[in-house]
């Protein structure tokens, strides 16, 4: 369905990564943006309130309506976040952390809005696929981002040795994540199970003051000090 210009826009907001300095994140034209919202759907309430607060956002939190949304929340429930939207008011999406939508349940309200002929209108800010991406050295061309590998030990290896040999047959570069206090394990599978030649690149707390990225292959970083990636947020990278 077309846009209709008589409803409001969805605004998809892109969130800090961590404790960035706002300065080198946030677009400056996005602030006069937020500051035409007063109805958001977030994640967490308290985190939003707190990121909207530092990226310049002057009404009254008392006269803004947050809606909810997460992985307890209902497709019946969600569809009601746009109404303010079909009334013909701004409404605005924000994620987490990085882009609204991106290994994100934003994708949900997303879709929602093109069926309803909303426009979508997506603000430029900080991606940590992306910008891990861009700074591993491995293929741009042609990449893959795969989400959280499985938890199970087991599952977690064949799973590595999948992606690896996929990235090998087609020259894709295979990305991934892990729960922050999972990254050492990950790491130790992927030291342990891959190919000597295989690139591996750890990209870690991404526009924050402790951001780490290296890439190199196995072999080389079975020879070296790995970085203890132990409750930092951190994309992986592996070029086969």
């Amino acid at each position: 369905m077309a846009s209709d210009p008589h409803k409001g826009s969805l605004y998809l907001i892109p969130a800090s990564l961590g404790e960035s300095d706002m300065n080198s994140v946030w677009p400056a034209g996005h602030t006069e943006i937020i500051n035409m919202i007063d109805v958001f759907i977030v994640e967490n309430v308290r985190s939003a309130r707190r990121f909207l607060k530092k990226a310049g956002y002057k009404p009254s939190f008392d006269d803004a309506i947050f809606h909810l949304l997460n992985k307890h929340t209902s497709e019946s429930e969600s569809a009601l976040f746009l109404n303010a939207a079909m009334e013909g008011k701004p409404v605005g999406l924000l994620s987490e952390a990085g882009c609204p939508g991106v290994a994100d349940p934003g994708q949900l309200i997303v879709s929602e809005a093109h069926r309803r002929g909303i426009t979508v209108k997506p603000l430029v800010g900080a991606n940590s696929i992306l910008l891990a991406l861009m700074a591993s050295g491995m293929n741009g061309q042609m990449f893959g981002f795969h989400g959280y590998l499985p938890i199970d030990k087991k599952m977690r290896i064949q799973k590595i040795k999948e992606l690896e040999s996929n990235s090998h047959r087609t020259g894709a570069t295979q990305i991934f994540m892990e729960t922050p206090f999972r990254n050492n394990q990950l790491t130790e599978d992927l030291l342990k199970h891959c190919n000597p030649a295989t690139r591996l690149c750890f990209a870690a707390e991404l526009t924050a003051p402790g951001e780490y990225i290296a890439s190199k292959s196995i072999s080389e970083w079975r020879k070296t000090k790995v970085p203890d990636l132990h409750k930092r947020p951190a994309i992986f990278l592996l070029l086969a």
